[in-house]
């Protein structure tokens, strides 16, 4: 990914970049796209009816870790409070997706991997909650 090298250039960021918010940043990428393809696989399995409550998590996550990657992307004004909420909510969702995505990680690999990416997730996105400060602004 080219986030880390994008975000230093930034005009507003002049090469100091809080690099536990870039991490956060990558892995909810990466984990957004993981969960949308586990969330199609799952669609593909013979035993669909067992996994929607996994279809619907990983959707879930998807959406929300692609949120708090792009809010968490922008660095131009600021709105630490909403960064910050976005990637506990984001932090919080990707637990709860990898403990569904954990119960099926035996019969099919891609939940495996999906749960794999979604700790990866939480852990960066927790690890970033602590550098980030909201203004009384």
């Amino acid at each position: 990914m080219h986030i880390q090298s994008m975000i230093s250039t930034h005009p507003h960021v002049q090469g100091s970049t809080n690099d536990a918010l870039i991490r956060a940043v990558e892995a909810a990428y990466d984990c957004a796209a993981t969960c949308r393809i586990c969330a199609d696989a799952c669609l593909g399995e013979a035993m669909v009816a067992d996994l929607v409550q996994c279809i619907r998590l990983t959707l879930d996550c998807a959406d929300l870790c692609a949120s708090a990657g792009a809010v968490g992307a922008r660095r131009t004004g600021s709105n630490e409070a909403v960064i910050k909420a976005l990637l506990e909510a984001c932090a919080d969702t990707c637990a709860t997706c990898a403990a569904e995505c954990d119960k099926h990680a035996d019969m099919h690999e891609h939940c495996r991997i999906c749960a794999e990416a979604c700790r990866r997730c939480e852990t960066a996105c927790r690890e970033a909650v602590e550098t980030i400060t909201p203004s009384d602004n």
